[in-house]
């Protein structure tokens, strides 16, 4: 039978297209928006309808919306909730970023993940839980938010052009708002088999029952079994397994793994029957992980980082591009002959963007003074960009550009674009129109002369955010003053750069070429 959904408009805006998930929070559809130009999201209609009369239920909906949109904004590992509303059946429903990937539990229904790679989606999925469980203001008040629903189902992973493996979690929220709903309070909403002992006995949850679902959830993704199992799957079945069962050990179920100690021991504390034996709080996990990982986390070989990275398809791509440029390609002695360092710049190091011009079309390029030493150092280099954005409070764009080699390292070279500005929407409607940019090099100590150029070429897939962050942004309010977006994207800048480091140092050349982000 067909889906009557398929084809229908919602809130005069989304095209429902195909179905694509469905679960006991809900149904999830492939959309098109049609007032972005047919950008694709994804939505979720869940499994409650608010009537008329259920005002405070609607009221709470709103809420626990908000607050996903705006959780979703603070961290890369959480998917992004865009907008939300209740359709004409008063079943209410969220839209969210349609993101290309498989669930984690597809993932370890494959194989075990080896150690590296589950400290690298832990250590992912744990910020983002970390970002939730901190909180976020909401009309004033600090609001942690506990997820309530731990497991890999709700783990989305994806490869990214930049970082290669990112994971991200899905459904904040959700669990505590069908709960709420007033048909359902003697019906037990979570996953038996994830749930913590203080879950099942209905009380009020923090932050340590979503600690105790991750410790299920990561023995499943080292062994691909499960810790505790119920002899049945029914409430009182899993009720006694998780009060008293001790958790099966990693000898037991898979005897020919090599699980190191201490990623065994984080494990079994987080299984702790009692709140107070557990981790308290994300933080502490993420000091073991980061520890782990730094031991653990970069023992991949050769041929997995070639297949994560897909260097070798990038650096093809750029040896193809220069040569099939269009005629308004100015030359490295063209754009040196023209350009001179503005007057109205101090002679300091410092990161602008400013366009230039060729041959009838304004390209983008990025301008850098630094001292003479430090450019040449780099003057043969791996090249690698990055870009990330922020909806609220207000419409900013971070724009990321790294020069590496293996013997002087990565030189960091960050840039923030308003979205709500002119010359904000002029350079980024060019980085993704071009797919390209010039990196132009002026030294502190002969500051009026370029001496040195680089290009960076941007990745299909970054292209298309970018024209689609464009268009989000001129329909978007500013709530702040935009420094607010800039502090909260270099905080995620922050988080992120270890990944770029580690990943521009496994790629074992020192070649000019360009790893397009």
């Amino acid at each position: 039978m067909s889906d009557p959904n398929i084809g229908r408009l919602l809130a005069k805006r989304y095209q429902l297209q195909e179905l694509i998930g469905t679960g006991a929070m809900g149904r999830v559809y492939r959309a098109k928006d049609i007032l972005l130009g047919g950008v694709p999201v994804a939505i979720k209609f869940l499994a409650l309808s608010i009537q008329n009369e259920k005002m405070r239920l609607q009221d709470r909906f709103e809420r626990e919306a908000k607050t996903c949109a705006l959780l979703g904004q603070r961290s890369i590992h959480i998917v992004r909730v865009m907008d939300y509303g209740v359709d004409e059946y008063n079943t209410p429903f969220y839209v969210m970023e349609y993101l290309q990937g498989k669930s984690l539990s597809y993932v370890i229904r494959k194989q075990h993940l080896t150690v590296p790679r589950f400290l690298s989606m832990l250590r992912q999925i744990s910020m983002g839980l970390q970002c939730a469980h901190d909180g976020i203001p909401v009309e004033g008040t600090l609001c942690p938010i506990i997820h309530r629903d731990i497991k890999p189902s709700n783990m989305l992973v994806m490869q990214d052009p930049s970082f290669g493996e990112l994971a991200k979690i899905l459904d904040f929220g959700i669990a505590k708002l069908l709960q709420s709903d007033g048909d359902r309070t003697n019906y037990y909403l979570g996953t038996l088999a994830y749930s913590s002992p203080e879950q099942m006995e209905g009380k009020e949850l923090d932050n340590r029952a979503d600690i105790y679902s991750l410790g299920v959830m990561m023995f499943e993704m080292l062994t691909s079994k499960m810790p505790i199992v119920a002899p049945t799957h029914s409430f009182g079945a899993w009720y006694k397994a998780h009060h008293y069962q001790q958790p099966r050990t990693f000898a037991e179920v898979a005897p020919k793994l090599q699980i190191p100690s201490l990623v065994e021991n984080l494990v079994m504390s987080c299984l702790a029957k009692t709140p107070s034996s557990r981790p308290q709080s994300m933080s502490e996990i993420l000091k073991v992980l980061i520890s782990l990982e730094q031991e653990y986390g970069t023992n991949k070989t050769r041929q997995d980082i070639k297949e994560e990275t897909e260097a070798p398809t990038l650096i093809a791509k750029f040896e193809q591009k220069t040569h099939q440029l269009s005629p308004a390609f100015l030359s490295n002695d063209e754009i040196i002959q023209q350009v001179t360092w503005p007057k109205n710049k101090p002679i300091a190091d410092i990161v602008f963007s400013h366009p230039i011009r060729g041959n009838n079309e304004i390209l983008p390029a990025l301008w850098v003074m630094l001292p003479s030493e430090e450019i040449q150092k780099r003057s043969i280099c791996t090249r690698y960009n990055q870009f990330l954005f922020i909806t609220s409070p207000h419409p900013v764009l971070l724009w990321i550009s790294i020069i590496y080699n293996r013997k002087h390292g990565a030189k960091w070279l960050p840039y923030y674009l308003d979205l709500k500005t002119n010359p904000g929407q002029e350079i980024a409607r060019l980085l993704g129109q071009a797919g390209y940019y010039r990196l132009l090099f002026f030294t502190r100590e002969a500051p009026n002369r370029c001496t040195h150029i680089l290009l960076s070429t941007i990745a299909p897939a970054q292209r298309e955010r970018l024209q689609q962050w464009l268009t989000m942004s001129k329909t978007l309010v500013s709530a702040a003053d935009p420094q607010m977006s800039k502090s909260l994207l270099k905080n995620e800048y922050e988080k992120i750069k270890p990944q770029i480091l580690a990943k521009l140092e496994s790629i074992d050349t020192d070649s000019p070429f360009d790893l397009s982000g």
